[in-house]
């Protein structure tokens, strides 16, 4: 579908970032965008690949109004990072993984035009999210390429990602497939790093105080050396002192076992 051409004639075709639209339409839409968005972006933090929201992705060389902008496209073997839009020639990857927040107004063009679109563009899994759950059957439905045509996801899973998707709420929910482990949001992010700063901080505190009570029982036990050494050099003082009275009971000829 990409159409090629001359590079001169290209570099005076605009390709606009932005055609004054709303970002979603309602603050639920919004939300999963921006946490879907999120969550998917801290998760491939350090690989080759990049998470965009709403941005323009122009499939078609020197035809800057073929364009779509999906609600959130994943895309690998790309240089990481942000984009003010996506042209496909010159990244030289179509977008592995695409998430539309689906409503009753977009029902028709998310699940005919946008889905023949990504099924021709050769984007391997298609997600329908529908946050308020106005007509999608379990608010999330799937679609992987098989071939050239995709067929439904029937296990939640998305393979290029190697994560199992999960609605909870108003949300889509990520689980590692290798760990289990839940991708946390934003707000859980920032609850468990609380939390983990908190439980720090106790355990610093029950050191701190374990180190105390050591040293205090060190101490005890210092005092009671002490005191044993002070009982041992009184009992040696009281001994040796018996001695010097025996001894001068003995220089006046009487045996100490007999004095009175």
């Amino acid at each position: 579908m990409t159409a090629l051409v001359p590079a001169a004639q290209d570099a005076n075709i605009v390709y606009p970032s932005s055609d004054g639209q709303p970002l979603a339409e309602t603050y639920a839409h919004l939300y999963v965008l921006l946490v879907t968005l999120e969550v998917l972006r801290q998760y491939l933090l350090g690989r080759q690949a990049t998470v965009l929201g709403n941005q323009f992705l122009y499939y078609a060389q020197g035809l800057p109004k073929l364009r779509v902008a999906p609600d959130v496209m994943v895309i690998f073997d790309v240089v990481p990072g942000g984009r003010d839009n996506y042209k496909v020639w010159e990244e030289g990857q179509v977008p592995t993984v695409i998430f539309e927040m689906t409503s009753k107004s977009t029902q028709e063009q998310d699940q005919s035009f946008k889905k023949i679109l990504y099924e021709q563009l050769g984007v391997q899994e298609y997600w329908l999210f529908d946050p308020t759950g106005e007509w999608v059957e379990g608010q999330l439905r799937g679609y992987r390429l098989q071939g050239e045509v995709y067929e439904p996801i029937t296990d939640g899973r998305s393979e290029p990602l190697q994560l199992r998707l999960v609605v909870e709420g108003k949300l889509i929910s990520f689980y590692r497939e290798d760990t289990g482990e839940k991708l946390l949001i934003p707000e859980e992010l920032a609850q468990a790093l609380q939390q983990e700063t908190l439980a720090r901080q106790q355990a610093e505190t029950r050191a701190e105080q374990e180190r105390q009570r050591a040293e205090q029982e060190r101490q005890q036990a210092e005092q009671e050396r002490q005191r044993a050494d002070q009982e041992r050099q009184r009992a040696e003082q009281e001994r040796q002192r018996a001695e010097r009275l025996a001894a001068q009971l003995r220089a006046l000829g009487i045996e100490p076992d007999s004095a009175s």
